[in-house]
């Protein structure tokens, strides 16, 4: 996943907040005549406009449901979607790479504060001044490889969209680039910190890091419909097909990509239902320990309403209270996954749509958690 530089994160923060605002605004009044599941349903349809299919699955306290519009289908079809597809999740993965990290600080066999160097010698400049924490919360400085032309799975790159890359292929990518700054003195979100993270996992593990995240995280929780797809393009059906258009105005199907580009960034594929129990499990204290747990959720400013933990990322309401959870795009998905600490949450799939969609994510949340 790429995304934007900090300083657009912080417009972008502000905008999502007067969004909000306004959207509960109208959800309150709509509220008066109909009742929350009613609001959730027409936020949902109102993407339609937007994107070829969307999803928003709700559940735990209050009215909770499946709401969905438009066709999964490849361009033409007239299936309506069910919830149960698989869809591209992009960074969310981060949190699954995360999760492992700190599963393995509570074995101690990670120290979070530990330079970089100690897990993988002589492989990222300045190892030795950059931590675990600081990869893990991207303040290490580190250059987004995929800023480069040709080098992010959310640009159209034609045929290369097929091509396999190494892990080591985009870190010598990130590295022919100066640092943004040094090590622990600023934030900046960069896909190359989770490059490094997944490297991490496989130097002290010994085995590939999905493989560790299957055995540590998907089976325990049985989340069939998650999957590390590798160098194969397709996704497994039933899927949510998307396509993007483009600044010639020519549409082309993005369902088929060798996501490989992105890796332990946001390789991943994955349901709605497996979100949600992978939230509810790592969030409700049944993956990691409750000092690791903390340890994830100390964050870091990244602009107004957002900060950024250890591979979570938390949102104010503007209502009152805090989402914990991840955003994922690349191109033709975008996908938020959030919870409340009450056990209320929210995971929403936008496929083909031609912004970030923060406009439809804000209207959810504000019909799922700001109305009384």
């Amino acid at each position: 996943m790429s995304t934007t530089p900090r300083h657009r994160r912080g417009r972008r923060g502000i905008a999502v907040l007067l969004i909000v605002a306004t959207t509960t605004t109208v959800a309150a009044t709509l509220a008066l005549t109909l009742a929350r599941g009613q609001v959730l349903a027409a936020v949902t349809a109102s993407t339609a406009a937007s994107a070829s299919a969307s999803l928003l699955a709700v559940t735990g306290p209050g009215p909770a449901g499946t709401w969905t519009a438009g066709s999964p289908e490849r361009p033409g079809g007239i299936a309506e979607p069910s919830g149960h597809e698989h869809f591209r999740i992009g960074s969310i993965t981060k949190t699954f790479v995360a999760t492992a990290i700190l599963q393995l600080v509570d074995e101690d066999r990670i120290d979070l504060d530990a330079p970089v160097d100690t897990y993988l010698p002589a492989t990222v400049p300045d190892g030795a001044t950059i931590t675990v924490r600081q990869i893990l919360n991207h303040t290490s400085g580190l250059y987004d490889y995929m800023k480069g032309d040709g080098w992010s799975t959310n640009r159209w790159r034609g045929d290369e969209r097929l091509t396999t890359y190494s892990p080591d292929q985009l870190l010598a990518e990130a590295f022919r680039h100066e640092p943004y700054f040094a090590p622990g003195t600023d934030f900046r979100y960069s896909n190359t910190n989770y490059i490094v993270a997944g490297k991490v996992v496989e130097a002290v593990t010994g085995r590939p890091y999905g493989v560790v995240i299957e055995h540590r995280i998907l089976r325990p929780l049985n989340l069939t419909g998650t999957s590390f797809p590798g160098s194969d393009p397709q996704l497994p059906e039933p899927a949510v097909h998307a396509v993007a258009t483009l600044d010639d105005g020519s549409v082309v199907d993005v369902t088929e990509q060798n996501v490989s580009l992105d890796w332990a960034a946001g390789e991943m594929i994955s349901t709605t239902r497996d979100l949600e129990a992978f939230f509810d499990a790592l969030l409700g204290g049944g993956l990691i320990s409750d000092d690791a747990l903390a340890q994830m959720r100390t964050t870091v400013p990244m602009g107004m309403g957002f900060h950024y933990g250890l591979g979570l990322e938390r949102f104010d309401l503007p209502c009152g209270g805090q989402l914990w959870g991840h955003g994922g795009q690349l191109l033709g998905y975008v996908t938020y996954a959030y919870r409340r600490d009450d056990g209320r949450s929210l995971t929403m799939l936008l496929a083909s749509g031609r912004s970030d969609g923060f406009v439809s994510f804000a209207a959810a949340t504000g019909a799922t958690y700001c109305l009384a």
